[in-house]
């Protein structure tokens, strides 16, 4: 059976830490195609949130169905239909960014490895620098180059936390036209961004999370900063 899916489903989604609840009855409905901000202030749950649906962090209750289905009955492969993007970007500092993208893309069991790697550096703007070891790149060329490595096995489920950190404005325009080329190619993108402005540009719609709780959900994503402060400030209230 195939490990694929088309449309991602939350249902009344907890987790608890201790005492504390990171998430609380979240629900939320994806399809592929579209590009879904995770908005919300630090602490909110949003990385919480992505850590679950990634499969790397389990609910203290509620679901998550992908394509109809749990983690737990497609079982293992379906992460290879999931890629993330983190706060740790999970690249090793001493190989070099060739090495590093054929290194994971034998690890995702993606065949010719070596000219996926390639056209992967080609995509993160850094063919002239495939042969350097990644110590030596800034947060911005690290950044460029994790999103490819998360892309090697060209997954259903894209799943990004603050994917525009450290990125300048070239380099922030080119993953916005990345990331519209996935959506057209029929990815299920999540991102979580305190970039707003970035966000207006980019998303389809957007979620706002506070304290754990989905407070607010944003089918017109114009006006985005004045629309989360708006929520934020409401929710706070309640």
């Amino acid at each position: 059976m195939s490990a694929d899916f088309l449309d991602l489903s939350i249902r009344e989604l907890s987790r608890n830490f201790g005492r504390r609840r990171a998430l609380s009855r979240v629900s939320l409905d994806c399809r592929a195609g579209e590009i879904v901000g995770l908005l919300g202030p630090n602490g909110a749950g949003k990385s919480t949130l992505l850590a679950i649906l990634s499969t790397l962090a389990a609910a203290s209750s509620g679901s998550v169905l992908y394509g109809g289905r749990t983690a737990r009955e497609i079982g293992a492969p379906l992460r290879s239909r999931i890629g993330v993007l983190s706060h740790d970007l999970h690249l090793y500092s001493e190989l070099t960014a060739l090495e590093n993208l054929i290194f994971f893309g034998r690890l995702y069991g993606v065949a010719n490895a070596r000219t996926v790697a390639a056209d992967a550096l080609r995509r993160a703007r850094l063919e002239d620098r495939g042969g350097d070891v990644v110590s030596g790149f800034s947060r911005g060329m690290r950044q460029r180059l994790a999103l490819e490595r998360a892309l090697l096995h060209s997954p259903r489920l894209l799943l990004l936390d603050e994917p525009f950190t450290g990125l300048d404005d070239a380099s922030t325009m080119a993953l916005i036209e990345r990331l519209r080329e996935l959506r057209s190619a029929g990815c299920i993108i999540l991102a979580a961004t305190h970039d707003l402005d970035v966000g207006e540009a980019v998303f389809d719609r957007a979620v706002i999370l506070h304290e754990g709780r989905l407070i607010a959900r944003e089918a017109d994503v114009r006006d985005l900063r004045k629309r989360y402060q708006d929520r934020l400030q409401a929710g706070a209230a309640s």
